[in-house]
């Protein structure tokens, strides 16, 4: 696994430390400056934040994403590249489940690029890793076979510039597939649960009986606040699917094809993940981590299998697209 020579970790937009109140205050104006403060500071606990792993069961979950929106035809993409890849998620779990060849990763946030090439190296893979803006690609025209992102696009603020350098870097016939972006009704549901939560979680923790086995401390708490403060400036777009494919069409691309996911599995998802933040970690053990994957995995089976027949697709939380370069 490398890193380019010329992209080497600079320090975090606060200057390689936290991020102070100042830096937030600055922050609320500049959505990419939130972005690399919001995305370094999650950087060393987002997997474990998120549930995120590299076994069987998020192999199948990002084959299964990527599946359901492009199909299975053209495997092994030879070169791919993944934008906003955080720790790597999706493109290392691509890469385990036989969809792609050879891996590029690209983030804003310099602590996500350094987790992501880190993972990288523990699962055996030749990984580059680049600090680099979607909006503008440091990489030749016709380089990639395949461009990957997973909840990424809606934190880009200008998606015309940058769904024009995905079509640019995209070889002649290569396809792009993002997954996980948010639609807005879906995303106006997912928020108030989670705010609801947090809100419960946090205060009832707190009190004496609970307080040493659940409660995350005080100073914690606040921490999480502070950064997830900035969530309304780094998360700057929800989708509608039609929309969204209009917006690659702009750009070049063909044969685009939308899909939704999770009714009722975000219902369920948004919450345990907000409480599962909330409390102390460690104190919830595996039984809980089980009770909360087979439920979502339930409640997506339900989604896919009898809710998608009769529902909107515009009322289900995530939408995935996918696209590719024309030929001539």
């Amino acid at each position: 696994m490398t890193l380019a020579d010329d992209e080497r970790f600079p320090d975090a937009a606060a200057g390689g430390r936290e991020a102070t109140a100042a830096d937030v205050a600055a922050a609320w104006r500049d959505p990419k400056l939130a972005n690399v403060l919001y995305h370094d500071w999650e950087a060393s606990t987002y997997d474990e934040k998120w549930s995120i792993s590299y076994d069987e069961r998020c192999i199948d979950y990002a084959r299964d994403r990527f599946q359901h929106v492009a199909g299975d035809e053209g495997w092994p993409y030879g070169r791919a590249l993944e934008l906003g890849s955080g720790t790597g998620f999706f493109l290392l779990n691509l890469t385990q489940a036989g969809v792609l060849d050879e891996g590029h990763v690209t983030d804003l946030s310099p602590r996500m690029v350094e987790v992501a090439v880190r993972n990288a190296e523990a699962l055996g893979f030749e990984v580059e890793g680049r600090v680099a803006d979607a909006e503008s690609i440091p990489y030749d025209d016709d380089t990639f076979d395949l461009v990957v992102g997973h909840a990424v696009l809606h934190h880009i603020p200008d998606l015309d510039q940058a769904m024009s350098e995905v079509l640019r870097v995209l070889r002649p016939g290569g396809r792009f597939v993002f997954a996980g972006e948010p639609t807005e009704k879906g995303d106006w549901v997912a928020r108030r649960l989670s705010r609801l939560t947090w809100w419960t979680a946090s205060r009832v923790t707190q009190l004496p009986p609970l307080r040493e086995r659940w409660a995350r401390p005080p100073a914690e708490l606040a921490e999480s606040s502070r950064a997830a403060a900035l969530e309304s400036v780094v998360d700057i777009h929800t989708f509608d699917p039609d929309r969204l494919a209009d917006l690659c069409r702009r750009a070049g691309a063909v044969d685009v094809r939308t899909v939704t996911e999770e009714l009722a599995a975000s219902w369920f998802g948004w919450p345990v993940r907000t409480f599962e933040a909330a409390v102390k970690p460690g104190a919830l053990g595996w039984n809980w981590a089980m009770f909360a994957f087979r439920g979502w995995q339930r409640l997506s089976w339900l989604d896919e299998h009898v809710m998608s027949r009769f529902v909107p697709d515009e009322l289900f939380y995530n939408v995935s697209v996918t696209g590719t370069k024309p030929l001539d």
